[in-house]
């Protein structure tokens, strides 16, 4: 049997191995683990949760890769690119490709009777995935939206819908301005709201039909195509094989194709989400090294209070190496108890926030209505090993107090 880790156990049963003095130092040693590790798995869990979630959110906007026209007239309105059936299959048969979807606008003005709205005009077809649609809809229904007839229905976020006073079945006028000004009539079939101010501000939803004929295009131009990819750690290679394919190329009516991924697109908002890595790694560091240091104080104690033992130990035959292996298996008592409790506060909450949304936030500025969490289990192990290990190495040193005690002192004290 192992004499030492018996009695590092016996030490740490006798009353959590703390007498009257040692018992509050070692109690806030616990304590520091525990808060440390739970802090440590709360923000990693709420980080992964926000990224994916944003990420998420500004992929179901547009898609994990846009093809457009290299000339872009205005911000919203390019110049269109043949994006007939020819083009799509060619997209569809590329490697880790999953999904490909036409699209076009148009800006506009919305007016009622005592109010207007600048807007952006959206046309999707048949093929539009509806999945994003469809979980951020609060009222009506999505029309079957198709690039060979007009639906004349739309749908609107309820920003505009709140800010023009409009609800499902209220028709609106909306106008455009080219050479003259050109109506369209539409009823307001669905009402949805994403959270994403610049989308939920600007964009109405209509058939790709009648954004065309808006336009003035031909039947196969499209103002671009949205490309989904089966695996987003595999973006940059597929965009590399489009951008092979069709950039600096010009379809038949002589506009070049250009292919950027949704982090080319949105440049501002994914350089925010790399920013919270770096958040989290300021919390993790701070975290550990409240941890450690409150631990290297709760043993500095228990060895100070236990040198009558360490000496007695000594004069049996105990060298130093096997003193302080027991209060380093000691220690490591301690420690499991602390991030078993550390464990316990962690996942308590990530579980009640992701089921009850305990804690919310304002979708103006942070893109979701309450702090996402999503733990994964890889990086919570890690977590886990990494501040076992890490709290460990940390009381080496101080362990080697032991060697300073002799035993024809520390038997006279009592």
């Amino acid at each position: 049997m192992n004499w030492k880790l018996f009695i590092a156990r016996r030490i740490y049963k006798d009353n959590e191995g703390g007498k009257e003095v040692s018992k509050p130092a070692i109690r806030i040693a616990m304590a520091g683990i525990a808060i440390g590790l739970a802090v440590m798995i709360i923000s990693v869990a709420v980080v992964i949760g926000f990224k994916h979630q944003v990420r998420d959110k500004v992929i179901g906007l547009s898609s994990d890769i846009l093809v457009t026209s290299m000339d872009e007239a205005q911000a919203y309105q390019t110049t269109p690119v043949a994006g007939g059936d020819s083009v799509m299959q060619v997209l569809r048969s590329l490697p880790s490709v999953s999904h490909v979807q036409r699209y076009a606008s148009k800006p506009g003005m919305i007016m009622t009777a005592d109010n207007f709205q600048g807007m952006l005009l959206k046309g999707i077809a048949q093929e539009y995935d509806m999945t994003f649609l469809q979980n951020h809809l609060l009222e009506g229904e999505i029309p079957a939206f198709t690039d060979s007839i007009a639906s004349n229905k739309v749908l609107v976020s309820r920003t505009i819908a709140d800010r023009l006073s409009l609800k499902v079945g209220d028709n609106l006028y909306t106008y455009y301005l080219e050479n003259n000004i050109r109506a369209r009539r539409l009823t307001v079939s669905g009402i949805y709201q994403t959270n994403f101010s610049a989308y939920d501000d600007l964009f109405l939803i209509t058939d790709l039909y009648t954004v065309v004929r808006l336009n003035n295009w031909e039947k196969d131009q499209v103002g671009g195509l949205e490309i989904e990819v089966s695996d987003y750690a595999l973006l940059e290679q597929v965009n590399d094989n489009i951008r092979g394919l069709f950039d600096e190329k010009s379809d038949r009516y002589g506009n070049m194709y250009y292919s950027r991924t949704v982090e080319e697109v949105y440049p501002q908002i994914f350089a925010w989400l790399d920013l919270l890595d770096v958040n989290v790694w300021v919390i993790l560091i701070l975290m550990v090294g409240v941890a450690g240091f409150t631990m290297i104080s709760g043993l500095l104690i228990i060895i100070l209070e236990r040198t009558n033992m360490i000496g007695v130990l000594k004069a049996l035959g105990a060298d130093n190496t096997a003193v302080r292996k027991i209060f380093l298996s000691f220690s490591v008592l301690l420690i499991r108890k602390g991030m078993l409790w550390g464990n316990i506060v962690a996942l308590s909450f990530c579980i009640l926030q992701y089921y009850f949304k305990i804690v919310k936030l304002d979708p103006a500025t942070y893109y979701v209505d309450s702090v996402p969490v999503e733990l994964n289990i890889g990086v919570w192990l890690l977590l886990n090993i990494c501040t076992l290990i890490v709290s460990v190495l940390m009381l080496v040193g101080p362990s080697y107090l032991v060697g300073r005690i002799h035993p024809a002192k520390s038997v006279r004290f009592e």
